[in-house]
């Protein structure tokens, strides 16, 4: 374990009777609520005294309430020192208005418009989204990037048309693990990475491979090659928690990370574990 308290950069909190999430209905495991105290639970043993929140993809016209009822944890919880909101960036600079109301919130520190869900690879290169991203720039706000790998050169297109803007890549671009695919996501990873305004969230990566079977030896290559393309002053440490659930827990998801790291020297644990989120979500 880490011999210092943790920064995770990306966790996931939800309470059906408050909000709608339609997507929950395709995974039951991870159905319900997941709120502080189950988290509290789930990371016993590891010391996190940081949290950035992870919007969760709530139904349409929802997202300003989803982003005020975490405000609303953080009064209770004062491990979230940050939100990732999600906004309606594919209304171009129509978002702004969104972006007003979001922006009376203390801890909002960035947004996220999910793409993997949509089958054209080029869609977050359609003109409304990248002046929708755009604007994140005048307000300080990064944009986490959610995406699968066959949309990763299209999103690296996105990053240069966006230079201004922080960007965070999730889930290290969801590469095929499970398929064995490593090209051409490898490439393409370098290439990424090219870009200066860009980190990456070492996270999701179990969840990619067979929920079941997974292995160290079968993830190992991925994350390590996620390291080295980023290096260790642009990688952060995040659980994805509960949907980690669906392959891992969270201490083990800890152990694996520790495992890999265990050559590493202390400056570069600290910065993937805590100081590269408190930069990049620019967090207390």
């Amino acid at each position: 374990m880490p011999s210092f308290p943790i920064v995770d950069s990306h966790v996931h909190y939800y309470d059906p009777a408050q909000l709608d999430y339609p997507w929950l209905d395709t995974v039951p495991a991870i159905k319900g609520w997941y709120l502080p105290e189950d988290f509290a639970a789930a990371s016993a043993g590891v010391v996190v005294d940081k949290q950035v929140f992870v919007e969760v993809d709530v139904v349409p016209g929802q997202e300003l309430a989803e982003a005020r009822f975490v405000e609303q944890l953080a009064m209770t919880e004062p491990a979230i020192h940050g939100i990732v909101a999600s906004a309606a960036i594919e209304r171009g600079g129509a978002v702004n208005d969104e972006l007003d109301r979001l922006s009376e919130i203390g801890l909002l520190r960035g947004v996220r418009r999910l793409i993997q869900y949509h089958p054209a690879a080029d869609y977050c290169l359609q003109p409304a989204f990248i002046e929708g991203v755009q604007q994140l720039a005048l307000r300080n706000l990064s944009f986490d990037i959610c995406i699968k790998h066959q949309q990763l050169a299209s999103a690296t297109q996105l990053i240069d048309r966006c230079p201004d803007v922080q960007f965070v890549l999730d889930h290290i671009a969801k590469p095929g693990i499970a398929a064995g695919v490593r090209q051409p996501w490898e490439d393409q990873m370098r290439a990424v990475a090219e870009r200066p305004n860009v980190v990456c969230k070492i996270t999701g990566v179990t969840t990619e491979a067979d929920h079941r079977n997974w292995t160290l030896a079968q993830i190992r290559p991925y994350i390590e090659h996620a390291i080295e393309c980023f290096g260790f002053s642009r990688v952060l440490f995040a659980s994805d928690w509960p949907v980690l659930n669906l392959a891992s827990a969270y201490l083990p998801w800890v152990q694996v990370m520790d495992e890999i790291l265990s050559g590493c020297s202390e400056h570069e644990r600290q910065q993937f574990y805590r100081d590269n989120a408190i930069r990049t979500y620019r967090l207390s």
